[in-house]
């Protein structure tokens, strides 16, 4: 098989792992990355590179980093456009430029959770099993034929890292795979059954915790927001993250604080939360024993 001339879409530290097994096959030419342009990020506001961009300068490969891609026009005409959480919308005339059209890994078993978060709200649900469908992408969002799904397990002790990693590393085999075998045309492509179900773009507003519910959804919450945003509640006026939690059995009215053994425990709509590591708003991250050192009034407050 000749090397296909490929353009690969990309931002998040899933598509490094995408990236990574393209570029180890000898079937494939990377030619051209295209992802997300520099960030400003942090309090400090310093400017970030995505993980892709530090992969491809690595490996030499040219780098596209439009605002838009409503304008942008690729170099040359590729023979397959491979795309993995880039994040931005990529326009019909780039989708059907390749000889091969363009090649989508989204992380779940579509029509169920189309859009921006899917990993994400398989955990916010509780959800027992995801996976990976490789499909051809048309106009719409998430919505063109597939080629090939695999499903996987969710432990349920999987935060967004972890299940994220272990579905890229599934995500990239089954694509190179089904790559090959697309091309050769021993694969034909399905159109989606089902009703689609569609998840949103996250913001900070979706890490505030609501303790009038359970334990059990907070603790799937923070699952799936533990990279980023996180969960947060507020207390004197200030946000104050929740960064490593776990499911109590204890019983306390909801939004409640206490202490058993150095331990905070805050009340849910049915169960009990406790709090290992926290940040208040300002100050470094801390454990639950040095926040309470600091901080003997939280004991007993209603968040």
């Amino acid at each position: 098989m000749l090397k296909l001339k490929t353009v690969f879409f990309g931002t998040h530290e899933f598509a490094v792992t995408i990236l990574k097994e393209l570029l180890a096959r000898d079937f494939i030419s990377v030619e051209l990355v295209i992802t997300q342009p520099d960030r400003k990020v942090g309090r400090k506001q310093t400017t970030e590179e995505s993980p892709i961009k530090k992969l491809a300068t690595a490996h030499n490969i040219p780098i596209g980093q439009p605002e838009s891609l409503k304008n942008y026009t690729l170099p040359f005409t590729p023979d397959l456009n491979i795309v993995a959480q880039y994040g931005l919308i990529i326009p019909k005339k780039i989708i059907n430029a390749p000889k091969f059209g363009s090649i989508n890994v989204h992380g779940s078993i579509l029509p169920k959770y189309r859009g921006a978060s899917p990993i994400q709200s398989a955990l916010i649900n509780g959800e027992k099993e995801t996976g990976v469908t490789i499909m051809l992408m048309d106009e719409k969002m998430d919505n063109g034929p597939i080629l090939t799904q695999k499903s996987l397990p969710i432990d349920e002790y999987d935060n967004y890292a972890a299940l994220s990693g272990k579905m890229a590393v599934m995500g990239s085999e089954l694509l190179t795979d089904t790559v090959q075998k697309y091309v050769a045309g021993y694969i034909n492509s399905k159109p989606q059954e089902g009703e689609p179900t569609f998840t949103k773009l996250l913001t900070k507003e979706d890490g505030k915790i609501d303790f009038n519910k359970t334990a059990d959804e907070i603790y799937n919450q923070y699952r799936g927001l533990s990279t980023w945003p996180g969960v947060w509640t507020t207390w004197n006026g200030k946000r104050l993250k929740l960064l490593k939690i776990a499911k109590s059995e204890k019983t306390l009215p909801a939004g409640q604080t206490a202490v058993e053994n150095k331990k905070i425990l805050i009340g849910c709509g049915n169960g009990t939360i406790e709090i290992f590591e926290l940040q208040l708003e300002g100050k470094n991250p801390t454990d639950a024993k040095t926040f309470l050192n600091g901080y003997k009034n939280f004991v007993g407050t209603k968040l």
